[in-house]
């Protein structure tokens, strides 16, 4: 129970994995389109990061999305360990959410489209677990970039908390911060939907629309 405990709870500087130096190695390129993973991106792409339970079902909501979309990637943010492997996140001792990035084309797909599949498609007021999945890298979690983002961000929360809380849901748990670092999962966690199409998905929704992002091309 103690360790249990403790994938619930926030590691603190003294607490927390040394990490490492060099960053753990990766994909090169997207599985699913063939971009290169880590760029360079086009001129115009923005990137926007999300937390909302296990990355491999998450990636794949986004990807899903078309022709805005340039790559998808899963890795860790939001903690204080660098360069973290699967193992160290998964210990609860990084602090680290599993995390996706995705670079999109605004002029293809608004990021408010973006937040409308990130809210529609997880329970953002389980703390810090989704679902059967539990521990702090499983926390819903919004990594703005900017003002507009931020702005963004907040007023989707907002539309939706209200449009949940009349179903019966709680507050919502998810935290709305400048993007930390991101560090790019390993190989194998990238698209893993894509090469294992029959592989876990914990993800599971509140059933209730997000009013927002109408209109947006996708």
């Amino acid at each position: 129970m103690f360790m249990f405990n403790k994938k619930l709870e926030m590691p603190s500087a003294a607490t927390a994995l040394p990490g490492r130096k060099d960053a753990i190695p990766t994909a090169s390129q997207h599985f699913v389109n063939g971009r290169a993973l880590k760029g360079p991106y086009p001129a115009g792409a923005e990137t926007a990061i999300f937390g909302l339970g296990c990355f491999w079902g998450a990636e794949r909501k986004f990807w899903e999305l078309g022709d805005g979309i340039h790559v998808t990637a899963v890795g860790y943010a939001g903690g204080l360990t660098p360069n973290p492997t699967y193992e160290e996140v998964c210990s609860g001792r990084t602090g680290h959410n599993e995390v996706v990035l995705v670079v999109f084309d605004p002029k293809k797909i608004s990021y408010e489209k973006l937040l409308k599949t990130f809210w529609e498609s997880h329970n953002p007021t389980q703390g810090m677990r989704q679902g059967n999945d539990v521990g702090t890298q499983y926390r819903s979690g919004i990594y703005v970039s900017s003002p507009a983002q931020r702005k963004a961000a907040e007023a989707s929360k907002a539309a939706y908390e209200k449009m949940i809380a009349a179903k019966g849901y709680g507050p919502i748990t998810t935290e709305i911060i400048p993007a930390p670092v991101f560090y790019f999962g390993e190989d194998y966690h990238q698209q893993y939907l894509a090469k294992n199409p029959s592989g876990y998905c914990g993800l599971g929704g509140t059933g209730v629309s997000c009013p927002i992002g109408v209109g947006a091309s996708a």
